[in-house]
């Protein structure tokens, strides 16, 4: 009996390993190129780096079907080659808006250049002195005196005449395009979105999103190709204020339901305690 028992013990540690193998997902799956975080999901494609992937918070808690949602995400270029940023698509909207430059922030920082050095402007040798509008070593021509005769002053020009100011022109919406071309340096790290980076804007969306919700967006660089990741609509920065609670027990028409309960109540009471007084 102890054999037995024995031997199914050996034979369930044996082949549990190959029971939680086979629970693997595989070598080339999705889950091997997303990493979830509190700020947003996190890729990886070639050598590149994906982080903190979301569109931000609405202004009024939700986008409407037709507005624009702005993309944020900081991509990592661990490489020693340049990459690009050439395609941003999705089946939840309608192409992509880019307005200013990216910002790249190197892996090692430069070392800040020194400052343009200034010159003092150079002074005439001493014992030697220069009149007004002359150099060092000319003297004024013979017979003159005064500044007027040791100076050329320039000739006296008509002043021109100004131009006419034109009309400003009228500014152009940007277009909307599913191609972009946003370069990533090498050993950097450039920013979308916020306060310092290029605003990309997902225009036209065909649904409604709110916070908590995501779209699938498709990246295409042009080395290390494409991959298309979850874009989760961020939560607000700040606590939002919380409205008054529903108070149940103080609804339109509550009280007058009660009193009408506690008289029915009394009603039965009164009949109970009635009947067997008739009966003697």
């Amino acid at each position: 009996m102890n054999r037995a028992l024995r031997a199914a013990t050996m034979g369930a540690l044996l082949l549990s390993p190959i029971a939680l193998t086979a629970c693997s997902a595989g070598q080339v799956s999705q889950t091997a190129t997303q990493n979830r975080d509190k700020v947003g999901p996190e890729a990886a494609v070639g050598d590149l780096t994906l982080r903190a992937i979301t569109l931000a918070y609405p202004e009024d808690g939700l986008y409407e079907e037709g507005e624009d949602a702005e993309l944020q995400l900081a991509i990592v270029n661990g490489d020693t080659e340049d990459d690009t940023l050439i395609g941003i698509e999705g089946e939840a909207f309608d192409g992509v808006v880019v307005a200013g430059e990216a910002t790249a922030s190197p892996a090692v920082p430069s070392s800040p250049s020194a400052a343009p050095s200034s010159t003092a402007p150079s002074s005439a040798p001493a014992g030697e002195t220069t009149a007004p509008g002359t150099t060092a070593g000319e003297t004024p021509a013979a017979g003159t005196t005064g500044p007027e005769a040791a100076t050329t002053g320039p000739e006296a020009t008509e002043p021109a005449a100004t131009a006419t100011p034109s009309a400003p022109a009228t500014p152009t919406a940007p277009e909307t395009s599913t191609e972009v071309d946003i370069p990533v340096p090498a050993g950097s790290t450039v920013f979308l979105g916020g306060a310092d980076g290029a605003t990309v804007e997902l225009a036209d969306l065909s649904e409604e999103l709110t916070a908590g919700q995501s779209i699938e967006v498709t990246l295409t660089f042009e080395r290390a190709g494409e991959i298309t990741v979850p874009v989760l609509v961020a939560t607000p920065d700040e606590v939002l204020p919380r409205e008054e609670p529903f108070d149940f027990h103080h609804e339109e028409g509550a009280e007058e339901d009660s009193e009408g309960a506690e008289d029915i109540a009394r009603e039965a009471e009164t009949e109970a305690g009635g009947d067997p007084g008739e009966g003697n």
